[in-house]
């Protein structure tokens, strides 16, 4: 219990600092009300672009901060464990879990944290957008199949997606340490019963299998329902070398 009171306290904290030094705008998609936390099983944030994405805290209340303090699953990249920030990520939700980038033992102890109870919060992009578009490696950002293995197991709870609008007007990894203050954070919601919405991906997949059709239909969603750049200099059409004359 002291746990969790200490990661409900922070989140708390992290909420509070958000709202007083940032301007959070929301669009609320589907048809379940918002905000309406009951029976929630997984959180999906989709455009991973900064490890200040915890500032996403702002737009929930204390209910669903309670759940993550109480019940809250996050994989983390080891990569991201091994900085100082690890040692804050640690305290974000109940069960943090750090995971490599191989399909590996890490990973089990992800699905294995998984009880009846958890809501299990998962960026599906597995590494953070660069300034370029595309990732540290300069690969593009593609969407990876663990999340089949959280969602396939469900058949009933709720999915709440963030399609984050991006956070590189407020620091851009590799660029710099500390956020830009009183920028606008933009970010769309969707509330989704998990057995409709596997029912619904199936039905699109034709012969295609589970996995395969989710990893296209979170692709789809990313592209469609994530809301533009603010700052056009970030655009990544901008930011393609000049031709020669």
């Amino acid at each position: 219990m002291l746990r969790s009171v200490i990661t409900f306290i922070l989140l708390m904290t992290i909420q509070t600092l958000s709202r007083m030094f940032f301007r959070l705008e929301e669009v609320w998609l589907g048809s379940i009300p918002r905000r309406d936390w009951g029976h929630m099983r997984v959180l999906v944030i989709l455009n991973h672009t900064s490890l200040y994405e915890p500032i996403l805290a702002g737009y929930a209340d204390w209910r669903l901060l309670w759940l993550f303090a109480r019940h809250g699953v996050l994989p983390v990249a080891e990569k991201t464990m091994r900085r100082k920030v690890g040692f804050f990520f640690h305290f974000l939700v109940r069960h943090t879990v750090v995971v490599t980038r191989q399909r590996d033992s890490t990973w089990d102890t992800v699905l294995n944290s998984v009880d009846e109870k958890s809501v299990v919060i998962i960026l599906p992009e597995g590494r953070m957008k660069r300034r370029d578009g595309l990732d540290s490696q300069g690969r593009a950002m593609t969407i990876r199949g663990g999340i089949a293995d959280i969602l396939e197991p469900l058949d009933k709870g709720r999915l709440l997606f963030v399609y984050s609008g991006g956070f590189h007007h407020i620091q851009v990894p590799g660029e710099s340490r500390f956020p830009k203050l009183f920028k606008t954070i933009r970010t769309h919601f969707e509330i989704l019963d998990i057995a409709g919405y596997k029912n619904e991906v199936m039905r699109h997949a034709g012969d295609g299998n589970f996995r395969e059709a989710l990893i296209a239909d979170l692709t789809r969603r990313r592209d469609f329902h994530c809301p533009p750049l603010l700052d056009p200099s970030l655009r990544e059409d901008s930011l393609s070398p000049p031709t020669a004359d």
